[in-house]
């Protein structure tokens, strides 16, 4: 991966985790205000989920950040890059779990309230959101795997390399 790439990498992951602190730090208090007529047991969901969602994309990110690293020092081929990618799948799945979440939220004010508050296509389609992102989950598991039979054959080619120099 070249120079300029890794570097607009981490250029979008510095926009993003300053848009990250921003959403945190402004809109989600505007949102919890602007919740003040919701109920309690839909209010405090919400804000919990939307505060939780965004700390998992600010995982996701700073994992990158370090994978990219990993990249730039030509270290990526190691065991050390697993924990990185088994925290980013831990956040992408937990991600799935906030976005479903979303859904029991708004099914549950729908059940609660006379009328609909939430259109019944839109918990729907928030399910199918949810089922996509763990679909993203189960990409990096994938890509995981591939991962470690990058660096299984790196440590063999190193071995091989090893006796070939000792032989010649």
């Amino acid at each position: 991966m070249g120079r300029f790439t890794i570097l607009a990498l981490r250029v979008v992951i510095a926009v993003a985790l300053a848009g990250s602190l921003v959403v945190l730090g402004v809109l989600v208090p505007l949102t919890w205000i602007d919740l003040d007529e919701a109920r309690t047991q839909v209010r405090v969901p919400f804000v919990t989920i939307l505060v939780l969602g965004i700390l998992t994309l600010q995982v996701v990110a700073i994992c990158i950040w370090r994978l990219l690293t990993m990249v730039r020092r030509g270290t990526v081929f190691s065991p050390a890059a697993f924990r990185h990618v088994d925290v980013i799948i831990g956040a992408i799945a937990a991600a799935s779990v906030l976005t479903f979440g979303v859904a029991v939220v708004a099914a549950y004010s729908n059940r609660t309230s006379p009328g609909d508050e939430v259109a019944p296509g839109l918990v729907g389609l928030v399910c199918g959101a949810a089922l996509v992102v763990a679909g993203v989950a189960l990409v990096v598991l994938v890509l995981r795997a591939l991962l470690v039979q990058a660096v299984s054959l790196d440590r063999e080619t190193r071995h091989l390399q090893a006796e070939l120099d000792g032989v010649v």
